[in-house]
């Protein structure tokens, strides 16, 4: 206050005028007469400085306001849905007027005490994330297992876009088998297209190599021109989008009545599966949704020349029963030629799925085109494409 009383004594007391006073002390004149002006209103103490603080805070909301963002947390919570300040923000839209910003919202949430501390947890920052320019460009697939009311425990398959965090399957099965990944992986191509890259883990239904072999889903893959990547489980870097959302999604089930049956889960995952690709914002993709992220750009495609087709060729001896073995998808299969070729030593011409059995002196015996889902090739049986049987003499 030394200034101000200095500069209103010598105005008020003195009769100074204030521009030579300005002039003299390198000062505004409007701010001496704003000095003389708050003095002659309210005497010496009007001339402390004033709070600076503003006399209204635009972001501080109402309780109605405040009381939303309460009522739809536990709602959101209640339903096993993700209650974080994106979320609540993205449904509060329509039931208030002014959606506060997502800042607003946890310092709501904060003063309520709804807000855990986590000083130990390692920041997002720290860690090199993979993740696909283009939708399609990689799938992640994933099992991860859920009980029945019985107590029988069920395995869940799910396949997701690795861009858009799209969930493009999520299927229940008492047990996933090869054929089940397959079926699953041909349902969401048909629904979205085909993806460039597959990635999964090591699973027996995904993986061959813990038998020297391939399983369908790998041949498929192939022969489509998908390139196949198998990753270590728990790999965050590369495999963690499908296992975060498997965390996601149970703690929706776990909200759920517990399923009588795999057609009562399988509604559950549908409904969720709704909700996570058009309703729930995704923080890492800017508060969009899935299905807005993988429908905002143009899609990745699988790259034909990356299609080769295994040529082999096997010898064998046809057995007791007519018949000759092949292992194909890590599977072995029994091939039907009829008891007149007992004993007979042949050779199995292998171009993929494509196979021709000739005799040592070049006789055709059958050609077919293996149906991967039997055991039995039968003589004259359906096949998956085709099977063309030939009957040559022994004697030919």
């Amino acid at each position: 206050m030394g200034l101000g009383r200095y500069v209103v004594d010598a105005v008020v007391l003195e009769g100074r005028s204030p521009t030579e006073l300005a002039r003299s002390h390198g000062l505004s004149r409007s701010w001496i007469n704003e000095l003389v002006a708050r003095f002659r209103q309210g005497g010496y103490p009007a001339l402390e400085p004033g709070s600076r603080r503003p006399r209204s805070c635009p972001h501080q909301v109402g309780p109605e306001v405040q009381a939303a963002v309460l009522e739809l947390r536990q709602e959101l919570i209640a339903a096993g849905h993700d209650a974080g300040a994106l979320t609540i923000a993205h449904h509060l839209v329509g039931r208030v007027d002014r959606v506060p910003s997502r800042a607003t919202i946890w310092r709501i949430l904060s003063r309520q005490g709804l807000i855990v501390p986590e000083p130990h947890k390692r920041p997002r920052s720290s860690f090199k994330r993979f993740e696909a320019e283009l939708p399609n460009e990689m799938w992640q697939a994933d099992a991860t297992h859920w009980l029945l009311a019985d107590g029988s425990e069920v395995e869940i398959l799910n396949l997701i876009d690795d861009h858009s965090r799209l969930v493009l399957a999520s299927v229940s099965f008492s047990t996933i088998k090869a054929a089940d990944v397959v079926q699953t992986f041909h349902e969401a191509a048909e629904a979205y297209g085909f993806p460039a890259t597959w990635l999964s883990d090591n699973a027996a239904v995904f993986s061959g190599e813990s038998r020297r072999g391939k399983v369908i889903i790998e041949t498929e893959l192939e022969r489509l021109g998908i390139r196949c990547i198998h990753s270590t489980p728990y790999h965050p870097q590369t495999y963690g989008k499908v296992e975060r959302f498997h965390q996601t999604l149970k703690r929706y089930l776990t909200k759920q009545a517990v399923p009588q049956s795999l057609t009562h889960l399988q509604l559950q995952l549908d409904v969720f599966r709704d909700y996570y690709n058009q309703q729930r914002p995704h923080r890492a993709l800017g508060g969009s949704s899935p299905l807005a992220a993988f429908n905002s750009r143009l899609k990745a495609k699988p790259d034909p020349s990356q299609s080769p087709t295994h040529f082999r060729v096997r010898k064998d001896k046809v057995d007791r029963f007519g018949r000759v073995t092949l292992r194909y998808l890590g599977r072995l299969h029994h091939i039907g030629l009829g008891l007149v070729y007992k004993d007979r030593p042949v050779r199995l011409l292998v171009a993929g799925a494509h196979v021709r059995v000739v005799t040592e002196e070049g006789s055709l015996l059958r050609e077919l085109t293996l149906d991967p889902t039997r055991d039995y090739q039968r003589l004259g049986g359906r096949t998956l494409v085709r099977d063309v049987v030939r009957h040559v003499s022994a004697m030919s």
